[in-house]
């Protein structure tokens, strides 16, 4: 693993637990502990952790981290999750996007589907995210029409929150929502570190006809500090193939519809 792969790990790996220590760190991403305390010293000149005595934990001013440390981690897995999400899009559906890697992966996968790709009078696809960096990719392509939900920037996850957000997505309808998440657990159903992210989240859920929350495998089993909802908000669970089937077979007992999708299909 190269040096940014690794330090984009432990911000992954930091994202998801808050804290670590080095020993337990190094475990994790297979290198000495030596390594470890030098990649966690580097990363905390760019303030993006604190380091603690034996560990680091996340920067006080983040509940999430940038799209741009975090794409690489689980690329294969979250390619897959976008691969099997695009498939329940149609031409001239209206497809909302949370916020986050996956939905990143998803916005890229629908970009480069040759029918929403081809020349034509009309947009072929409407997107509607409160992510700024999905509305900054998608922004350039004719073909998909892209409506950002206005609110307040988090400076650190590109998510847009608040009053702002919630008032335009009180008004419109979405065919189907694609919604990404930091833990997914079978009894709490889909959760964030924010409250904030959580209820814009839910909301863009309740105004789809459809709501599918995406999560690789290892956000299975993962509570975080805010609720955005299980079978009351989704009908549909699209992971990777990592999941267990015992474990899958725990979302579909509350009422979930589970999809694992295995890396490297494609569609």
């Amino acid at each position: 693993m190269k040096r940014h792969e690794r330090m984009n790990a432990l911000l992954e790996l930091l994202g998801e637990r808050g804290r670590v220590e080095v020993e337990e760190a190094a475990t994790a991403l297979e290198v000495s502990a030596a390594t470890m305390r030098r990649d966690m010293d580097a990363l905390a000149e760019q303030q993006l952790l604190t380091r603690t005595r034996g560990g680091a934990v996340l920067s006080s001013v983040a509940y999430d981290l940038p799209i741009r440390y975090k794409h690489a981690h689980r690329s294969e897995e979250k390619e897959a999750v976008a691969q099997a999400a695009a498939k329940l899009v149609e031409r001239g559906d209206v497809v909302g996007l949370s916020g986050g890697t996956t939905t990143t992966a998803i916005a890229r996968v629908l970009a480069t589907r040759p029918e929403f790709a081809e020349a034509g009078p009309q947009p072929h696809l409407t997107i509607v995210t409160n992510s700024l960096n999905i509305a900054n990719e998608l922004a350039v392509r004719p073909q998909i029409k892209i409506v950002l939900t206005g609110g307040v920037a988090h400076s650190r996850s590109f998510e847009l929150v608040g009053p702002f957000s919630e008032l335009v997505l009180q008004q419109i309808s979405v065919d189907i929502a694609f919604i990404g998440a930091n833990g997914m657990d079978p009894i709490m159903g889909a959760t964030v570190h924010d409250e904030a992210e959580a209820r814009v989240n839910r909301l863009m859920a309740e105004r789809a006809r459809r709501a599918v929350i995406v999560v690789d495998s290892s956000k299975i089993g993962e509570r975080c500090f805010a609720r955005i909802g299980g079978a009351d908000v989704f009908d549909t669970l699209i992971t990777d193939s990592g999941a267990t089937e015992a474990t899958r077979r725990e979302f579909t007992d509350r009422g979930l519809r589970v999809v694992a999708a295995r890396p490297g299909v494609t569609v």
